[in-house]
């Protein structure tokens, strides 16, 4: 192999390992509350849940080399045909992301059958495959700002540890 060939190979596999550890753009869908408790959607409720997008993304932000794509609520309603549409249809959420520049569409649900405790549901979106690529469930056992918090931090893990080993190994 003459100079000029080990050369443009070499450029090439720097180019290449440059683009594995770029920032990843993930977009954080605003989380749907599936209240199934006697007493369904009451204010505290739908506050708690609202506040679990902002929590996610500031936690993803603080894990690793993340750039947050935010998706305002009208192209979220708009994509959104009904209650569960894009968290049923990962292509949707995945087109969604697209048109934001996102890598990644983190949709996530909050359901809580019972009063004592509840679930944060995620699926984890590939734009550029629209697909889902992983599935995260974490319980939340109380209701308080401090299980709440400690629930997201926990997800927030699980997803900057998969998104992480996508980065680090691509072709997987």
């Amino acid at each position: 192999m003459n100079l000029l060939n080990f050369r443009i190979l070499l450029l090439l596999v720097l180019l290449a390992c440059h683009n594995v550890h770029a920032a990843q753009h993930i977009a954080v869908l605003d989380f749907e509350l599936i209240d199934l408790t006697s007493l369904p959607n009451t204010a505290q409720e739908q506050q708690r849940t609202a506040s679990i997008r902002p929590l996610l993304e500031q936690a993803l932000v603080k894990k690793g080399d993340y750039d947050i794509v935010h998706i305002n609520a009208q192209d979220q309603a708009n994509a959104n045909s009904s209650v569960g549409y894009l968290f049923r249809f990962d292509d949707l959420a995945a087109k969604l992301g697209e048109q934001h520049d996102a890598d990644w569409v983190i949709v996530g649900r909050h359901s809580k059958p019972s009063f004592l405790f509840s679930y944060l549901m995620v699926h984890v979106i590939q734009v550029k495959t629209q697909t889902l690529v992983a599935r995260f469930d974490i319980e939340l056992k109380g209701n308080h700002e401090k299980v709440t918090g400690r629930g997201v931090n926990k997800l927030a893990d699980k997803i900057a540890e998969f998104i992480d080993s996508k980065r680090q190994y691509p072709f997987q």
